[in-house]
């Protein structure tokens, strides 16, 4: 029988070196997308205390409630409240996804030259589904020079190759 090993998407990663900022791994942390069943949208928001917007981060119930495109939400965190599943469809995203800060004053610039939006119309804390070049990811913005992008697990080694060049 064949023993498979649990191996981080970034384990053998070599991040670059940044000028004006630095880009490191996040840990991997509970994800959990949420996608509201037809006409139950309002009562999801209830049971949850909020549901974000286009663009929105919100912190509700020690979870992260980050808008993800469409009508998703992808939670963040451990702690979701009992029940959901009578109002939306609920998904681990877990494993799909691994996710890197890059923090400093050269942050957005670098980040401005490979998204297609400006950074500078971001709310801070926000939410935007892009594309960085030509991979698929969801930033955040944490601060003003403070970003979260995450990136699906597949795509690690070309987003940090992007960044590279």
């Amino acid at each position: 029988m064949i023993r498979l090993k649990e191996t981080s998407a970034g384990a053998k990663l070599r991040l670059p070196p940044l000028t004006g900022c630095t880009l490191r791994m996040l840990p991997q942390m509970r994800i959990t997308s949420i996608a509201p069943y037809s006409g139950q949208a309002d009562a999801l928001r209830a049971r949850l205390g909020g549901f974000p917007a286009p663009g929105e981060v919100l912190k509700v119930q020690g979870i992260d409630l980050v808008w993800a495109g469409g009508d998703l939400a992808f939670a963040f965190g451990d702690d979701l409240p009992d029940g959901l599943g009578a109002h939306c469809a609920l998904s681990d995203q877990s494993d799909g996804w691994c996710g890197f800060v890059l923090q400093g004053a050269g942050a957005e610039a670098l980040l401005a030259r490979r998204l297609p939006f400006d950074l500078r119309n971001m709310a801070s804390p926000g939410s935007a589904r892009s594309v960085l070049d030509h991979l698929p990811v969801l930033v955040l913005r944490r601060a003003s020079d403070r970003f979260e992008i995450w990136v699906w697990r597949s795509m690690v080694q070309s987003f940090v190759q992007q960044i590279r060049t």
